[in-house]
């Protein structure tokens, strides 16, 4: 059995902690340029490298994204966008663009080069080219079947790495490659700045009668024609690992540190439930499957890799996330009173019951006692965002504790 890594998104310096306490192996991040999530938080370059830093101080790799596809007019700043990263000591570079793969293998010749998934790399002889340029690990096009996946392991070098993404959002173009945001919104996708058209509602315009729009129906709510439902593959951790897949890729890098912990806690005892023994991993299926549908997401599919997707892999109706959790804030530290300090993110009041999230799995209720100031002024509810509060959870909760509330 390969060892099998757990690699997760952070949009930002909070999300790539809680990933960390939460159990990732391994973290990708984005810089200020030349990801394909622009309008994450992402990271100047002094939180990438002490980003960099914690993560290493806690056994976890750093994967560095620079997978847009570069206009003339991006190269330079590409070129300069390297040298800044020379010294900072992540794992690897994500890539997908030949031009920009051989500026990093000229600038940063000692850090590792993944291939992104926006490469489309779909058979076994591309992965064998991209590692006679040295590369060391793709990421597999998401309209790979399970079958060639494990095909590929079986056709490229024993060191040759496969990535493939397990959790998140689904892009309905071929490999992430879409035209559409461009072209409604000049916007352009390729580079960082998708505007997500695929999940907005459509109708027939007929050339003759501009301006009068014809319906269509697949539901009383309207037409969703490119909208696909989110992957999920937590439970076929089997077949992922005879497949060969070296790192199990979880979407996310615009997502919250409640989403973080949520779906990196509940993969991570997955894997490591799998690898002890497949019967304990069956027998806790269920709590797996409870726990995934705790953060925000849509509904649930497999993806292509148990073969070509029909109708069930898409949303025949509006595109708004399921939200049964509300993310309330992450305990930064306990003070000597017994107070939890944390940055508000949602409002939560004095009396009500809440959930601590432990990264050992437990989730454990408790009743909020008590809020202040950071004066020590007791307030009757934390109703103001981002407000540094003192929060009395009876001692229940430790500093990376994520406390959530369920509303439904």
């Amino acid at each position: 059995m390969r060892k099998v890594e757990l690699l997760m998104p952070a949009g930002s310096p909070e999300v790539l902690k809680t990933a960390v306490r939460y159990g990732a192996d391994a973290v990708y991040l984005g810089g200020e340029a030349y990801g394909l999530r622009a309008k994450a938080h992402n990271f100047s370059m002094e939180e990438m490298k002490a980003g960099i830093s914690y993560a290493h101080k806690h056994g976890v790799k750093v994967y560095v994204t620079a997978n847009i596809f570069a206009h003339n007019d991006d190269l330079a700043g590409v070129r300069t966008y390297f040298e800044e990263l020379k010294g900072m000591g992540m794992d690897a570079l994500i890539v997908s663009d030949p031009g920009v793969f051989a500026l990093a293998k000229e600038i940063l010749p000692r850090t590792d080069i993944h291939i992104s998934t926006q490469a489309n790399s779909t058979n076994y002889a591309t992965y064998r080219f991209w590692r006679s340029l040295g590369a060391k690990r793709v990421v597999a096009a998401r309209e790979l079947s399970l079958a060639e996946i494990a095909r590929i392991r079986a056709e490229i070098p024993d060191d040759m790495e496969i990535e493939c993404f397990v959790h998140g959002a689904m892009c309905i173009s071929y490999s992430g490659r879409c035209l559409l945001s461009n072209y409604f919104t000049g916007r352009d996708a390729n580079r960082g700045e998708c505007t997500h058209p695929c999940r907005w509602n459509y109708a027939v315009v007929e050339e003759t009668r501009p301006g009068e729009y014809l319906p269509l129906y697949e539901n009383d709510r309207g037409t969703f024609l490119f909208n696909s439902k989110d992957l999920c593959m937590i439970g076929h951790i089997p077949e992922l690992l005879a497949a060969g897949i070296d790192s199990f890729k979880i979407e996310g890098r615009m997502k919250n540190a409640l989403y973080a912990a949520t779906v990196a806690r509940a993969y991570r005892k997955a894997i490591d439930d799998c690898l002890e023994s497949e019967e304990k991993y069956r027998t806790a299926r269920l709590w797996y499957l409870e726990e995934i549908r705790k953060c925000t997401r849509r509904e649930f599919s497999t993806g292509f890799y148990f073969g070509k997707p029909g109708a069930e892999s898409q949303i025949y109706g509006v595109s708004t996330y399921i939200k049964e959790y509300v993310y309330l804030g992450c305990v930064e530290q306990v003070d000597r009173r017994g107070l939890c300090r944390l940055e508000q993110k949602n409002k939560f009041s004095v009396g009500e019951t809440i959930e601590i999230m432990k990264p050992d799995g437990r989730n454990l209720e408790v009743t909020v006692g008590g809020i202040f100031d950071e004066n020590g002024c007791a307030q009757p509810s934390a109703p103001h965002a981002r407000q540094i509060v003192y929060t009395d959870l009876g001692g229940m909760a430790e500093s990376g504790d994520i406390l959530r509330r369920c509303d439904v």
